[in-house]
């Protein structure tokens, strides 16, 4: 809810333009923010934290690293950075393990899925990319570098 405070006291102080009284863009950048990083948390980031010793049975393991090394990733790029990506702190780098996660997912893990099958992980690569290569928009906290 302070979140949310802190982005409507934000957007009170973007100047206004004619027409939207939020830039389209910015608009764009905040729903796909939101909309990818809840998706992503809830379907995989957050099954991983509350079932950590079951996931730790049944993660895939692609470059021999270890399950608790592939766990930890996974956890990192899928619960970690997208409380980054909501919150608009480290936007583009936080989007990187995210992107590489899925690379490894849908060509390493899941090589001979059909585009139908893994359809959602896609997505995600298409929504999270994205944003990697636009930013953050305006609406985020520490608003002061537009590298965020």
């Amino acid at each position: 809810m302070q979140l949310l405070r802190v982005l409507i006291m934000q957007a009170r102080q973007l100047p206004r333009r004619q027409g939207l009284p939020v830039p389209p863009l910015d608009l764009g950048l905040l729903f796909l923010r939101l909309a990818g990083s809840f998706m992503l948390f809830y379907v995989h980031g957050l099954p991983k934290l509350l079932h950590y010793a079951h996931e730790l049975s049944v993660i895939e393991d692609p470059f021999g690293m270890g399950p608790t090394v592939s766990l930890w990733a996974a956890i990192f790029a899928e619960a970690l950075c997208p409380i980054l990506i909501v919150l608009g702190l480290f936007t583009r780098l936080a989007c990187l393990p995210i992107i590489g996660v899925l690379l490894v997912a849908m060509l390493a893990v899941h090589p001979g899925w059909s585009i139908a099958e893994g359809q959602f992980g896609w997505l995600l690569l298409v929504i999270f990319t994205s944003i990697a290569l636009c930013g953050p928009g305006q609406w985020r906290l520490g608003r002061g570098s537009a590298q965020s």
